[in-house]
């Protein structure tokens, strides 16, 4: 499924967003994707688009800290979930997209859910809600962690 999601971005990042549900399978069939993993990856997209507005508050103004559950401490792992932590201090995300890019990690039911997948995930879900993201952004959430380039 990451693999589709990346082909997503990849392809339609220009277009500010990816097609209708219907037509979005039918290219990602013609791009060469199994079915089961498209079918995975559109149920998936469209729980994001589920989480709006009325799912969540407009704003999380808080002081505190995020604690994370068990079930978030057996499926993200320990870098992700540091990264995470750090993009919000950081300002790169809001207390709420934090929420939404955990609940689609959780939703991949991925035991140790890596940082580089982490990073696809707060991608997509970035991109979903701003539609404009910064190349700075973009590049920091694309490069590997096994990349040798400094910052």
């Amino acid at each position: 499924m990451f693999e589709i999601l990346m082909y997503l971005f990849e392809s339609y990042i220009d277009a500010g967003s990816y097609p209708a549900p219907d037509k979005l399978s039918r290219k990602l069939s013609a791009a060469g994707f199994e079915g089961e993993d498209i079918d995975e990856a559109l149920n998936w997209l469209s729980a994001l688009r589920e989480q709006n507005s009325d799912s969540y508050p407009v704003v999380l103004a808080h002081s505190g800290m995020r604690f994370f559950a068990e079930l978030e401490f057996s499926l993200i792992g320990a870098e992700a979930r540091q990264f995470l932590l750090f993009a919000e201090q950081q300002k790169m995300i809001t207390a709420i997209e934090r929420e939404i890019i955990i609940d689609r990690a959780l939703a991949l039911q991925q035991k140790d859910l890596g940082l580089d997948k982490l990073k696809l995930i707060m991608l997509i879900v970035l991109w979903d809600r701003h539609h404009d993201l910064s190349p700075l952004l973009v590049e920091e959430l694309l490069v590997p962690i096994t990349s040798t380039q400094l910052h």
